[in-house]
């Protein structure tokens, strides 16, 4: 990641100092995040699980715990609180009291709880489970932002190609939800990137919706699906700078975008990238972060009440720490 997106965003983290609940103290890899997180001050960590397992699984590894909260989710005052509470949003969805209770003896759907109930200002999971796992844990427990119909993901790209983007730096969506989004759930995507964009690139998004065809170069349903997103983010969202449909080098080479796109205000200069479908954003994203060297950081769940991010369970230590300072900046 560059210095200067890095450096914002763990400075912001650094000054708001908001408590992240990390769900999966079972990984290594995450107990050694919390002692980084800790000693760098982007958040205030906080553990789920038996203190006595968590501390003897961090002594194992030398790793230091002192001042971090460790939370027993199994034997919390609250628990019963939450069973009820999660039967009684999901009854309607077939949950039984039995299902709720079974589903809040996992980590990562107690925190969901938790983050809703306020006890914690967000949380970091996925280095253990599937991000279905954690997307439902954010949904049962914390719920849609106002106004908001759609959840979906992105992911913070910083490539070794300085020039585009910010410094390198992109917002690839949608990366970890939506399989095959409706038109409507596009435009949602791509308004919700837009203000990650925003919020941690620190500059005005200018997005550009990706088909394999630019311009009608190509014509099919799964082209006039992008244009028809686009078009609706425009009567939705007048100020923001939205173009499609483009391939994917007329958005990001200026060169590129002269020949096949020319007059366009965001062809040669996107700084967020817009999919259509989950399948072409995934692989987008693995393949430029293992072939082309980039830092992938998420995917980062938007559309939410409050911040739940996911986690790659190929993420490293530092993955952690960094989705972590992400997660605190996103607590206004």
């Amino acid at each position: 990641m560059s210095d200067s997106v890095i450096g914002k965003i763990t400075r912001r983290a650094m000054r708001i100092s908001r408590r992240i609940l990390l769900a999966e103290s079972e990984d290594p890899r995450v107990l050694r995040a919390a002692q980084a997180i800790r000693d760098r001050n982007y958040a205030r960590p906080v553990l789920l699980g038996r203190e006595e397992e968590v501390l003897r699984s961090a002594a194992q590894l030398g790793v230091d715990l002192r001042g971090i909260e460790i939370l027993d989710h199994t034997t919390d005052p609250k628990r019963g609180e939450y069973v009820q509470r999660l039967y009684d949003r999901r009854k309607h969805k077939g949950m039984s009291l039995q299902d709720a209770d079974a589903l809040l003896s996992r980590g990562v759907y107690y925190g969901g709880m938790m983050v809703g109930d306020g006890r914690v200002d967000g949380m970091v999971a996925g280095s253990n489970c599937p991000t279905s796992d954690t997307v439902r844990s954010a949904l049962f427990g914390v719920g849609l932002e106002a106004g908001n119909k759609t959840a979906c993901a992105c992911s913070l790209m910083n490539t070794v190609v300085g020039e585009i983007g910010v410094g390198g730096s992109l917002i690839f969506a949608d990366t970890g939800v939506l399989p095959d989004p409706t038109v409507e759930q596009l435009a949602d995507i791509a308004i919700a990137a837009a203000g990650v964009c925003k919020a941690l690139l620190d500059v005005e998004p200018c997005v550009a919706m990706l088909s394999f065809s630019t311009k009608g170069s190509a014509r099919s349903p799964a082209v006039q699906k992008v244009v028809q997103a686009t078009r609706l983010v425009q009567s939705r969202r007048g100020d923001l700078n939205i173009d499609g449909e483009l391939q994917v080098d007329a958005a990001v080479i200026p060169e590129v975008a002269q020949r096949k796109a020319s007059g366009s205000s965001v062809a040669g200069r996107a700084n967020t990238l817009i999919f259509p479908d989950l399948a072409a954003g995934n692989i987008a994203c693995k393949l430029v972060e293992r072939l082309g060297k980039a830092t992938a950081l998420g995917p980062l769940l938007t559309g939410l009440a409050k911040p739940v991010n996911d986690l790659s369970r190929g993420c490293s230590v530092e993955d952690i720490v960094l989705i972590t300072a992400i997660t605190a900046s996103q607590c206004h």
